[in-house]
């Protein structure tokens, strides 16, 4: 009798521990796939953001080239180029801002990226320079604050 009731501990014993390890292991399974999701996100979104702030600033050039080439000859060959990098840039700009609405949550960012998109946009029209320095400066603060807004996001 003493053998049959420790078959049935070691046996109680063995199945328990199975399935101990198992509720374990599928536990350390979700954490670890949580994990590796999570920092798959953070790296699109660095990536992402990174490429926003890259894009707004390449077309905060362009649209300063276009402002310059206007004020040299509105008619000119050197304009209409700049003016047509100018909108090439303002579409590549777009598709980065719809990639960073794709990617977040906080609305703030989304937000701040619109925000310097249109401080950009309004580069090309000012007639007088220092209405358009004033553009220009709160152009870059924009694009900083997108930044600020954002890195958050990926730490």
């Amino acid at each position: 009798m003493e053998a049959l009731w420790t078959s049935v501990v070691a046996v109680a014993g063995t199945l328990l521990g199975s399935v101990v390890t198992h509720v374990f292991q599928r536990s350390a399974a979700r954490r670890s796939e949580r994990f590796a999701r999570s920092e798959a996100l953070r790296q699109e979104r660095i990536a992402t953001y990174s490429a926003c702030a890259a894009a707004l600033e390449e077309y905060r050039r362009g649209q300063t080239e276009r402002w310059y080439r206007k004020r040299e000859d509105a008619d000119g060959a050197a304009f209409h180029a700049a003016r047509d990098e100018a909108h090439r840039l303002r579409t590549a700009a777009r598709q980065v801002l719809y990639r960073v609405t794709l990617l977040t949550d906080d609305r703030t960012v989304t937000l701040a990226a619109e925000r310097a998109y249109d401080r950009i946009r309004d580069l090309s029209t000012p007639e007088d320079p220092a209405l358009w320095r004033a553009r220009d400066t709160e152009a870059k603060q924009a694009i900083e604050a997108f930044v600020s807004c954002a890195s958050p996001l990926v730490r």
